[in-house]
């Protein structure tokens, strides 16, 4: 039987794409029709989303009020604030959240296909491998045959995604239509394209499904 694809969702939340946002990655609210656009494709096509999300506390290393924009970040997406909250347009329906506290035994149970789609991977690095200790096992149990990623920002937390599935062997997607990188930090594509990443857009879904 053919494994399913699997949609990944980096962190399209309000400090990320509004302008107003603790955080905004310049020109990223223009991707909301788009991002609409994949929300909406994968509820009518009954595809499971793993939406990952900052949700940092006060003592994240890697937050900073004198950061370096390589290591360390200002202070966003913290936990319990609107500006970690998704944008309408990605907001998760019904999710799962896996955050700290979650008990590993009924992981099983939540990944059945047949009771949830959408996944909410609470993490406070931006490497979501590291930032959560369930992602791994989460992929483990959804064993998809396919991702296809998307959201912010391309050369910081959708880096560390893509390069994250590849390692786990997995076939990955990127949505060029939608991401968008902060400036001033080098750009992953060569390194992606050398991983075997495949490039697309939201035009092209129904090729990956």
């Amino acid at each position: 039987m053919t494994k399913e694809t699997l949609f990944w969702n980096v962190d399209t939340q309000i400090d990320f794409i509004e302008p107003s946002g603790k955080l905004y990655v310049p020109g990223a609210e223009k991707l909301k029709p788009v991002l609409k656009k994949i929300t909406r494709f994968a509820a009518e096509k009954h595809i499971r989303v793993v939406n990952t999300c900052d949700y940092h506390q006060v003592s994240s290393a890697e937050l900073s009020l004198s950061p370096n924009f390589v290591t360390t970040f200002p202070p966003h997406c913290m936990a319990g604030t609107n500006g970690a909250l998704f944008i309408e347009e990605t907001r998760p329906e019904l999710p799962v959240v896996v955050d700290w506290s979650l008990q590993l035994a009924i992981l099983p149970y939540l990944c059945d296909k047949t009771r949830f789609r959408n996944f909410v991977i609470r993490k406070d690095r931006f490497d979501v491998f590291t930032g959560n200790p369930y992602t791994t096992k989460l992929l483990t149990l959804l064993n998809p045959g396919r991702i296809v990623v998307y959201g912010v920002t391309t050369n910081v937390c959708v880096d560390k995604a893509v390069m994250g599935l590849v390692h786990a062997g997995l076939p990955v997607v990127v949505l060029e239509d939608a991401i968008r990188e902060l400036p001033g930090i080098p750009l992953p594509f060569k390194k992606w394209k050398e991983a075997g990443v495949k490039m697309s857009d939201a035009g092209k879904l129904s090729k990956w499904i």
